[in-house]
């Protein structure tokens, strides 16, 4: 597989739907949150942080989600499609990214079926997240369905 670098589009989705938060807050899994979605140990009620340090924490978490996405796809994908399986790398995690049926799929050149594989992912404390189901319509957009061009 070749190795992609995320591109400004999907680091545009990434930021639309995680949004800039400069003062820690508990995310709809209740998990300490910062930044552009930015989470662990570090994380804490009452922490802030300015918009510079936000853009690199950003860029060092999205660092696991390309290095993961690069790594376990292995058929040729478009830009589109890595970008939009990073977003759903980072969103839902590299753990569900790497047991999903869209992995799966995309392995298996089922691209229209892998596509569909977005729409699942919505929940979150077993319920249907409004927010979820704006950004895995928006990720399964931009991965499409189809084949990509031979290059």
């Amino acid at each position: 597989m070749a190795g992609f670098k995320y591109s400004e589009k999907g680091l545009a989705l990434t930021k639309s739907f995680e949004g800039l938060r400069l003062e820690a807050y508990q995310d709809c899994g209740g998990v300490w949150t910062v930044g552009y979605g930015h989470t662990g140990a570090g994380v804490v009620e009452g922490m802030t942080i300015n918009e510079a340090e936000a853009e690199v924490l950003l860029l060092a978490d999205l660092e696991d989600a390309v290095a993961c996405v690069n790594r376990k796809v292995t058929v040729g994908i478009s830009q589109n499609q890595f970008d939009a399986m990073v977003d759903f790398c980072f969103n839902a995690g590299r753990g569900h990214f790497l047991q999903s049926t869209l992995l799966r799929k995309v392995n298996a050149g089922d691209f229209a079926g892998a596509a569909a594989q977005f729409g699942l992912w919505v929940h979150a404390g077993g319920e249907v997240v409004p927010g979820l189901v704006r950004r895995r319509k928006a990720e399964a957009t931009l991965f499409g369905g189809a084949q990509p061009a031979a290059a």
